[in-house]
């Protein structure tokens, strides 16, 4: 059984007939069937049971005493704590009047009594498998306004200390970098907003056809469907652009011999489903005659997945930068020894550079595993920062920028490598001098490596560089044997 289906058997059904017989019967059906069943015989057990259990599902008849099945849908639907459940209307009444007075309460779906065993149980099943998609887009886009709360306050605290940075070489730094920051967050941001959007429309679509459907459709139709869609979401292949393209085209000639009828578009509409061979179970459904509005109704239901898919790769995405600029923008007041990971700050400046690495720069390190070590890492991150910088616009952004991290005797020695131009050998011996600067008016002050070796050396190491054009290195040698109460 898939997840889906597994998680839809966990759920709980409240059922509402004053019918003590069809109350039994479908009480016992869906029983039978897994599910956690509540039974109601008239409106007002249903209303408090909505109320004070957690509910998923109502089943509901309309002709009751006192309260009919149209005033218990509108009293839940007027309230917050129950209006998201979904409600099928299950009566005798034929009227397509009654049904669309049904539908226009708020219910999701209507049964018409004497009933078929199979035709309740799959219409249950999908509005349980909605209703879960639609809970995990919830869940998603409360844990994306977390995340967006996040970023805010983050960006609020480094706009707060914006007047602090601005003398200091790091607020240079991170001047530079605001630009590609606000790529990286603005990109995850159009995906999720892209994909809400999307979801929205499938779900509009949905609910437009699913009542003609249901009505239409047998229930091993309706299965089919539902086959489609977890076939879909339960693919985690992952295929490269080259090899869609590949199997696409294979898929057409397939469909093209079985005389489907646009064989192109549907070739296109499964791929971005990822279904691109073992077609033959769906082929009742793409031989039907209302195939076109089939597949399109499940490319929709697929769809609400692959929505909450490409929003939790885009929070996860905008929540690494989000956690690395809040690491970069911390500023510790007290001036204190911290036992940290060089590998992890160093990571920290790469995820803040990864718009402009990603522009032609290809990044290779080769850290050994070395045990953290007491340092003053915002400190230390200045020094990632410049040189990494330095060697990205020594490329023109274009070229490689290798990364090693080792330990030799008591030292902690980083070499930043890149294949740049070089240094010229005049200016070499100049370049740790406080105001000495290649680069044009405005865009340095020069006060960059004087900052990078006092710093160093503040952790009793010491700063080189190795330069020839092609290659420009510069090894960093930080004292492994610092501790909280040394005197550095």
């Amino acid at each position: 059984m898939n997840e889906l289906n597994k998680n839809s058997k966990q759920s709980n059904i409240l059922v509402v007939d004053d019918t003590l017989a069809n109350l039994q019967l479908l009480v016992g059906l869906l029983t039978e069937n897994g599910y956690k069943v509540r039974p109601a015989k008239d409106g007002f057990q249903a209303l408090s049971a909505a109320q004070t259990a957690p509910i998923d599902l109502i089943l509901l008849d309309i002709n009751m005493p006192q309260m009919d099945g149209y005033e218990v849908c509108t009293k839940l639907k007027s309230d917050p704590q129950t209006r998201e459940i979904p409600v099928i209307f299950i009566s005798a009444l034929n009227d397509v009047l009654d049904k669309v007075r049904a539908f226009g309460v708020g219910g999701v779906d209507y049964v018409t009594k004497p009933f078929q065993v199979e035709e309740v149980l799959a219409r249950v099943e999908t509005h349980l498998a909605l209703q879960r998609l639609q809970n995990n887009l919830r869940s998603t886009n409360e844990e994306l306004a977390q995340t967006n709360q996040e970023l805010a306050n983050t960006l609020n605290q480094l706009q707060a200390t914006q007047e602090e940075l601005i003398q200091s070489e790091k607020m240079a730094a991170l001047g530079q970098l605001i630009a590609g920051i606000a790529h990286e967050v603005n990109t995850p941001l159009g995906a999720i907003r892209s994909s809400v959007s999307n979801i929205s429309k499938y779900l509009q679509e949905i609910f437009a056809d699913l009542p003609r459907f249901l009505d239409t459709l047998s229930p091993k139709e309706i299965q089919l469907i539902l086959d489609m869609v977890f076939s879909s979401i339960n693919n985690k292949l992952t295929v490269s652009v080259k090899d869609i393209r590949k199997l696409k085209r294979a898929l057409t000639r397939e469909l093209e011999k079985l005389e489907i009828p646009h064989a192109d578009t549907v070739a296109d509409t499964l791929s971005d489903m990822k279904i691109y061979e073992e077609i033959d179970p769906f082929l009742p459904l793409l031989t039907h005659p209302d195939s076109e509005k089939l597949l399109e109704f499940a490319y929709n239901l697929s769809g609400l997945q692959r929505g909450s898919n490409t929003i939790e790769a885009s929070v996860e995405r905008a929540t690494k930068v989000v956690f690395a600029l809040k690491s970069y923008a911390h500023y510790d007041q007290k001036n204190e020894l911290f036992k940290v990971s060089l590998i992890a700050g160093i990571d920290t400046v790469l995820t803040l550079y990864e718009n402009y690495l990603r522009q032609g720069v290809e990044v290779i390190q080769n850290c050994a595993e070395i045990a953290p070590i007491y340092c003053y890492p915002d400190e230390l991150n200045q020094v990632w920062t410049n040189l990494i910088h330095n060697a990205i616009q020594a490329m023109d952004n274009r070229g490689t920028l290798a990364i090693d991290v080792t330990q030799e005797g008591g030292f902690a020695k980083v070499r930043i490598t890149d294949s740049g131009k070089g240094i010229p050998e005049e200016v070499k011996p100049r370049i740790f001098e406080p105001f000495f600067t290649t680069k044009p008016p405005g865009e340095g002050s020069g006060l960059g490596l004087d900052i990078v070796r006092k710093i160093v050396k503040k952790h009793q190491g010491e700063i080189e560089v190795d330069s020839v054009p092609g290659k420009t290195t510069f090894t960093v040698s930080l004292s492994m044997n610092l501790q909280p109460n040394s005197n550095s």
